[in-house]
């Protein structure tokens, strides 16, 4: 049976993973990372587990592997990403594809397998990509999309700095604040524009998570079907989160134990006020839609 499947959207730097590890902390909930990049980054490269051991070492990963395909091997890998480059394009949204049920059979397998392996009725993908979540929803899936959204000017600071990637030491990829506000912009509204196509959809903002994590998410689990829960993990803006089995995303999901939920606002000063302008400009009336109208 196909669990129940909560794919969070957005651009990165936007608060998906942090989301995605509180949300892994409520009852009957598997998080399981950024499927998307699983196929390259686990299988193939045999990057960590959100537990810290290698994918191919880590007992949650073999046994999803061995019950979805019968084992992980380069050739399905392979084939999954040979898949992703013909169907899986944001300019592709809306337009049908031969390999499609192909594609989303793996990811099906993929959820059944780790639903059952973790125990839970839902499970977590935190991949953002809208042309993902626009392939699970033809080829009849229908997870529920949260799109995760924060202050551009913020990503786009986020996106220019310069962070080592805790798998290997090396430097993650860096973007301009033009790129960064184009894809900002064309993801959020590739995402709308699968909710007015009758997908369910809900936002949060990362602000708003952080501010008041415990109403924000006790809100978004009421959204999303949950049955009423309480938090015993979070204590103010204080979350004390357990090891998670994600396979891929921000270095935050290897951390467990204690986190301080705290807003960064490091852009204001670090981020140039001429790419703040820039920034701003670029990616109006969407900013404004989301509540970030001020352009200072």
């Amino acid at each position: 049976m196909t669990p129940r499947v909560i794919f969070l959207g957005g651009l990165g730097r936007s608060g998906t993973t942090l989301l995605e590890r509180l949300l892994g902390e409520l009852p009957g909930v598997a998080p399981l990372g950024e499927v998307v990049h699983l196929w390259e980054r686990g299988v193939l490269a045999g990057e960590p587990c959100g537990c810290g051991r290698a994918f191919p070492a880590c007992p949650f990963w073999r046994q999803v592997g061995e019950k979805a395909f019968g084992g992980w091997t380069p050739g399905l890998a392979g084939r999954v990403m040979a898949l992703r480059r013909r169907v899986d394009r944001t300019r592709r949204l809306g337009r049908a594809h031969a390999d499609l049920p192909e594609y989303v059979r793996a990811y099906r397998l993929l959820y059944e397998a780790a639903a059952g392996v973790a125990g839970a009725g839902l499970v977590v993908d935190s991949s953002k990509h809208a042309s993902l979540a626009y392939c699970l929803l033809e080829g009849g899936l229908d997870p529920h999309i949260v799109q995760v959204v924060r202050e551009p000017r913020a990503v786009a600071h986020s996106w220019g700095r310069t962070v080592e990637r805790p798998e290997n030491g090396r430097p993650m990829t860096r973007w301009g604040p033009v790129r960064t506000a184009v894809h900002w912009t064309a993801q959020n509204l590739a995402l709308e524009l699968l909710a007015r196509r009758g997908a369910r959809v809900t936002r949060i903002r990362y602000e708003d998570l952080v501010a008041a994590p415990g109403d924000t998410l006790g809100a978004l689990a009421g959204e999303l079907g949950l049955p009423p829960s309480r938090l015993p993990f979070l204590h103010g803006t204080t979350a004390h989160l357990t090891t998670a089995h994600t396979a891929s995303g921000n270095p935050m999901r290897f951390g467990a134990g204690p986190i301080e939920l705290s807003r960064d606002d490091t852009w204001r000063h670090g981020l140039p006020r001429r790419r703040q302008s820039l920034v701003a400009a670029l990616t109006w009336p969407l900013r404004a839609r989301y509540g970030y109208g001020s352009a200072t």
